[in-house]
């Protein structure tokens, strides 16, 4: 890989480097990583776009992408397409919390002119929502008739429950679409694809960036946090109560992310994963422990508002009974 960098961008490094799980390549003044570029070329060019943006709001440890000396974003090797991300700064251990960061995030980005067309969902959840369910209702129809094995076997049989959980989020996003308790704070921003703890690491990723709205973050950090063997509902308060002292939530807000993480995208992106790949015993257990852990994250679910001190009845914010079961 280091001769990507000699022959495209006459970068002579010295030393190699893991951040975050990625290789890196160090010279004098920068790290290098060499990412894959196998999605549409407007996707890359839209999140380059953004990391561009952030790194001028201040954000000196965003991984940027960079052209070749031939003024190219992406570089050809073996029938692969790569581009570069070079980054000057790399995070030390940050002392604010985590909805702190995450506020300041998105008031930050909520200043950015452009909407973005291939990486913005801004909108969008409930037509996404079921064109994934349709899509991976099919793939596994057609899937599960060739592949014969535990994980096939026990995804057909989980499946049905996955459809029920996906058609209870979908209508109650539909529902939560006509409510009109929506203020400035409901503007679209820059997001991650699943955000977890993105804003303390070392480096912000090109690749994980999307434009959205915010509460597509807060429900991300929220569902790692219900999914966890030991649940800490005081981690869970602070961060919402932090991010609301910089950035207060709206009604429709409240909605939209109480409608996300009833959605089971946790489900999907280990499905999606099993699609790209083999190994199916892997596939098999993470899926047996992700069901495991549903019955747990849905009595979570079922009181979350009430451990996050919001008056859903005062609000007239619906939940679902069946949770409470």
């Amino acid at each position: 890989m280091k001769e990507i960098l000699l022959v495209n961008y006459n970068v002579h490094v010295k030393e190699q480097v893991m951040i975050n799980g990625r290789e890196g390549f160090r010279d004098q003044d920068y790290i290098y990583f060499i990412i894959s570029a196998n999605n549409k070329e407007m996707i890359h060019l839209e999140q380059a776009a953004l990391a561009y943006y952030l790194s001028e709001l201040g954000y000196k440890h965003t991984a940027v992408p960079i052209p070749t000396m031939g003024n190219s974003w992406f570089v050809e090797k073996d029938n692969n397409h790569y581009f570069v991300l070079r980054v000057s700064n790399i995070q030390e251990q940050i002392a604010k919390s985590h909805g702190r960061l995450l506020a300041e995030f998105h008031n930050q980005t909520a200043t950015y002119s452009y909407e973005p067309q291939e990486i913005s969902s801004y909108g969008q959840w409930k037509d996404l929502w079921i064109k994934k369910l349709i899509a991976y209702e099919q793939k596994i129809k057609h899937d599960s008739l060739s592949i014969q094995n535990n994980y096939y076997r026990l995804l057909v049989d989980i499946f049905p429950y996955i459809i029920g959980l996906s058609e209870n989020a979908i209508q109650y996003m539909q529902e939560s679409e006509t409510d009109k308790r929506f203020h400035q704070s409901d503007q679209g921003v820059f997001a991650f694809r699943r955000y977890k703890e993105h804003l303390a690491s070392p480096v912000i990723w090109t690749d994980e960036l999307v434009y959205d709205h915010p509460t597509r973050d807060l429900a991300e950090y929220i569902r790692y946090k219900l999914l966890e063997d030991d649940v800490d509902k005081k981690d869970i308060i602070s961060f919402i109560n932090d991010y609301q002292e910089q950035r207060a939530l709206s009604v429709f807000s409240w909605r939209l992310l109480y409608a996300r993480l009833l959605y089971p995208i946790h489900f999907y992106d280990l499905f999606e994963e099993s699609f790209k790949g083999k190994e199916y015993e892997r596939y098999y257990a993470d899926l047996k422990k992700m069901i495991k852990k549903q019955e747990a994250y849905e009595k979570r679910l079922a009181s979350f508002f009430e451990v996050v001190n919001v008056d859903y009845k005062r609000y007239e914010l619906p939940v679902l009974n069946w949770l409470k079961q």
